[in-house]
C-alpha cells in the first residue's frame, strides 16, 4: 500500500498478471504453443527427487505418466553418466517448445541451439545465464529419460513406451566446472511425433510466459486447457479436493496446506485463461464449460 489508503499498488508480478490478462482478452493471440495432452494431465517432479531416485510416476483420470531416468555418454570419455529425472518448471517449458516446433516445421527434429534462445527470450528470461544453462540442463534430462504414456478409454489401454527424443547431438560447456551434457539438436521419437500429431492442445503462448516461473500454475493452465472445453454444456464436473490434491499436491504434507497454495495459483492461472470457468468451495472444484484458450480457427493444422 501507498500512503494513501484509497490506492492500491501492485507488485511487479501483479502487474505483469493484470497486463497479461487484459491483452488475452483484447485479442486472439498471435502465436501459438503446443504440449501433449497426456502431459497436460500428468505432471513431473516439481522439486529434484534426488538423482538417486529413477522412476517417477502420476496418474490423473485415466491419463498415467511414468518417467524413467536414463543415461548419456560422454562425449570426452565415452562413457556413459547417469542424468537424474526431469523437474521443476523447466522441463515443462522444454516439452512445451519442443512441441511447439515440431508442430510448426511438421518436423520430428529440432536445433535446439538457436530456437531454445529464441524460446528463453520470449518467455522473458535471461538467455546469457543460469536461466539458459538450467533449460539446457533439464533438456538433457528429458532427453535421456524413457517415458511411459498410458490412456484407458473404453475399457482399452493405449500405452505407448518410448524415449520422447530418439537421438541428440551432445556438446560440452567450455568452462570445466559446468559438467552437463547439452543436446544442441534433438529428433523427437516415431512414436512421441505421431501420438502428438493427434493429441497436441493448443496454448496461449502469452499465457505460458506469464507462468513460466510457477510449475504448479503451467500444470493447472495446461489442465485446464485440455479438460474444460471438453465438459458438456450445463452439465459441470466436480473435483473433489482429495482428487486435485493426488494431482497437483505433490511436496504438500497436509491437504489444507495445499488448498491454500492451489486456490492463490489458480488466481494466477484464471488471470492468463479469463475465460476459464472454475470456482472453489469447500468441497472441491466445479468446472463448467468454457472456451479453450486458443479459438480454434487459430490452430495450426496437426502434424501429417
Amino acid at each position: 500500500m501507498t500512503g494513501d489508503p484509497g490506492r492500491l499498488t501492485l507488485t511487479r508480478r501483479q502487474e505483469q498478471l493484470l497486463e497479461t490478462s487484459l491483452a488475452i482478452r483484447g485479442a486472439p493471440p498471435d502465436r501459438i504453443d503446443y504440449l501433449h495432452t497426456v502431459q497436460c494431465q500428468s505432471g513431473i517432479p516439481y522439486k529434484n527427487p534426488g538423482d538417486e531416485v529413477r522412476e517417477w510416476d502420476r496418474k490423473q483420470g485415466r491419463a498415467s505418466l511414468r518417467i524413467e531416468a536414463g543415461s548419456a555418454i560422454d562425449p570426452k570419455t565415452g562413457e556413459f553418466v547417469k542424468v537424474g529425472l526431469p523437474y521443476g518448471e523447466k522441463p515443462r517449458l522444454v516439452l512445451i517448445h519442443l512441441a511447439t516446433e515440431a508442430v510448426r516445421t511438421s518436423q520430428p527434429v529440432v536445433d535446439v541451439e538457436g530456437s531454445m534462445t529464441a524460446f528463453a527470450r520470449s518467455l522473458g528470461l535471461e538467455t546469457n545465464g543460469q536461466q539458459l544453462k538450467a533449460l539446457k540442463e533439464q533438456l538433457a534430462r528429458l532427453a535421456s529419460a524413457t517415458v511411459r504414456m498410458g490412456v484407458v478409454e473404453e475399457g482399452r489401454a493405449v500405452q505407448i513406451n518410448t524415449q520422447i527424443v530418439a537421438a541428440f547431438d551432445l556438446w560440452f560447456p567450455k568452462q570445466a566446472d559446468q559438467r552437463v551434457l547439452w543436446p544442441s539438436t534433438v529428433r523427437l521419437s516415431e512414436e512421441y511425433f505421431q501420438s502428438l500429431g493427434r493429441h497436441a492442445v493448443p496454448l496461449d503462448h502469452r499465457a505460458i510466459a506469464s507462468l513460466a516461473s510457477s510449475s504448479m500454475a503451467l500444470d493447472v493452465y495446461v489442465w485446464l486447457a485440455q479438460r474444460l472445453h471438453r465438459v458438456a454444456t450445463g452439465k459441470p464436473q466436480f473435483v473433489p479436493w482429495a482428487a486435485a490434491y493426488e494431482q497437483f499436491g505433490q511436496g504438500f504434507a497436509r491437504l489444507r496446506d495445499f488448498r491454500k497454495y492451489f486456490l492463490q495459483t489458480l488466481h494466477h492461472v484464471t488471470s492468463a485463461y479469463p475465460s476459464a470457468r472454475i470456482s472453489a468451495d469447500a468441497q472441491g472444484l466445479t468446472l463448467e464449460h468454457s472456451p479453450p484458450p486458443v479459438p480454434p480457427r487459430y490452430v495450426a493444422p496437426m502434424l501429417t
